[in-house]
């Protein structure tokens, strides 16, 4: 199909938000049909399902592919920006077969642009506004602390992984929105996880994947054999199959998003996908076969500048009732009453131009975390102001050295941005 990146990638810029003005330089989350926000419903639309979510991508990306799908398989690189797979497929050349013979498009990530929001947005259908999963490091006044997201445990435990369920945490009864497997299992469609072993009994995963049966791998090459395997072995059986690869953003964040270990590793899994899935799969498994690869998030490059540590900013410090939250690029602040004024000046002297500044509550009307119902509890979990970073700019409150030489979370395009690939397998 002819690439329609340029007048996608033009109408993502050109989006904007009612009464939050952020001058230039930020990406906003198009939910209205170019964002992972629509990714489930478009699915569902492949398949002849009943939607979940607030409709599918717009026609220009899902015609692409408006025939009935009895397989889809959705692979999601952790951290894969939209300009970078465009740039690493000359290296990985069959996802530029596989673009042409369907269609690449840039959509929006979520907003906090970061994992535990966004994919629980892609199991769900819905907005972080509505699941409530609202940043990577959220305060749940239900038990009076900061949980880590990812980890499911308290914010400032070191090595620790779900113990949030010593307090009373349920992860499997947690979000007050239906998941996507409990929803495809009542139509007809058998869901599968392939998630490394590492975290395929995660408290993530066992929040997220009802109804689905997880499949914990190695390798990414062993990962292929098996859904090659499982689909042949099956070929009557309707699936949905998700393969999550998150060795891209682990190394985005250790030696930055441009490192050559990087993209090394992007063609090791290629590869791996081409030669033991694509090239061995037979015509008849091919059949009525979707492939979708996309991302949660994009990564930026952040050079470590100690002055964006807050403990070299002990004035913050003064003004909050607890540390901040969420990301390090869109920081979530819980201020002392009073003290917004204050806290803005401090930026402007300490941080000239690195953040816009914007009231949660402002940001919250705007839409800026999707659509609603909104979460109950989603007012104390989004503090009283956002700092949202410009450019490279980031803020370390962690009382550990700091280390990222990548990060995401902001509205930057780096962050946002990420591709949309799909293709027939027939």
């Amino acid at each position: 199909m002819p690439d329609q990146t340029p007048q996608l990638l033009s109408r993502l810029l050109g989006n904007a938000l009612p009464n939050l003005d952020l001058r230039d330089g930020f990406v906003f989350p198009d939910y209205h049909g170019q964002s992972i926000l629509n990714i489930p419903d478009t699915i569902c639309h492949w398949m002849g399902m009943p939607q979940v979510g607030p409709g599918p991508l717009i026609p220009e990306i899902s015609r692409a592919l408006a025939t009935g799908a009895r397989r889809v398989i959705l692979i999601l690189i952790d951290a894969l920006a939209h300009h970078r797979l465009q740039q690493w497929m000359a290296n990985a050349p069959v996802w530029k077969r596989l673009a042409a013979e369907g269609i690449l498009a840039p959509l929006t990530s979520v907003v906090p642009s970061t994992t535990s929001s966004a994919l629980t947005t892609l199991w769900t259908g819905a907005s972080p506004a509505s699941h409530g999963i609202i940043g990577y490091e959220m305060w749940l006044k239900q038990y009076s602390m900061v949980a880590n997201m990812i980890l499911h445990a308290p914010m400032s435990f070191k090595g620790s992984v779900d113990s949030l369920a010593e307090a009373g945490f349920k992860a499997e009864s947690f979000l007050p929105v239906a998941t996507l497997g409990s929803h495809f299992w009542n139509h007809g469609v058998k869901s599968y996880a392939f998630n490394h072993h590492s975290i395929a009994n995660s408290g993530l995963s066992r929040m997220l994947m009802r109804d689905v049966e997880v499949k914990p791998f190695a390798t990414t090459a062993s990962m292929w054999v098996s859904i090659r395997r499982l689909i042949e072995s099956r070929l009557d059986e309707r699936m949905y199959i998700w393969s999550y690869w998150g060795a891209v953003d682990g190394l985005s964040h250790r030696h930055g998003p441009e490192d050559e270990r990087v993209l090394a590793e992007f063609i090791h899994f290629s590869y791996a996908f081409e030669e033991f899935f694509l090239k061995r799969l037979s015509p008849q498994a091919r059949k009525e076969t979707v492939v979708i690869l996309t991302a949660d998030h994009g990564q930026t490059h952040t050079p470590l500048k100690p002055d964006q540590l807050l403990a070299n900013t002990p004035e913050l410090d003064c003004y909050l009732r607890l540390k901040p939250t969420c990301e390090n690029r869109f920081a979530f602040l819980y201020l002392n009453p009073g003290s917004e004024t204050a806290v803005s000046q401090l930026f402007a002297q300490h941080w000239p131009g690195r953040f816009s500044l914007i009231p949660s509550r402002d940001a919250l009307s705007a839409g800026l975390f999707g659509p609603g119902p909104h979460h109950p509890d989603i007012l104390n979990r989004i503090g009283d102001l956002i700092a949202v970073s410009r450019e490279e700019a980031y803020l370390w409150w962690a009382d550990e050295k700091d280390f990222l030489l990548g990060r995401h979370g902001g509205l930057s395009p780096h962050d946002m941005i990420v591709p949309f690939l799909a293709a027939k397998l027939y």
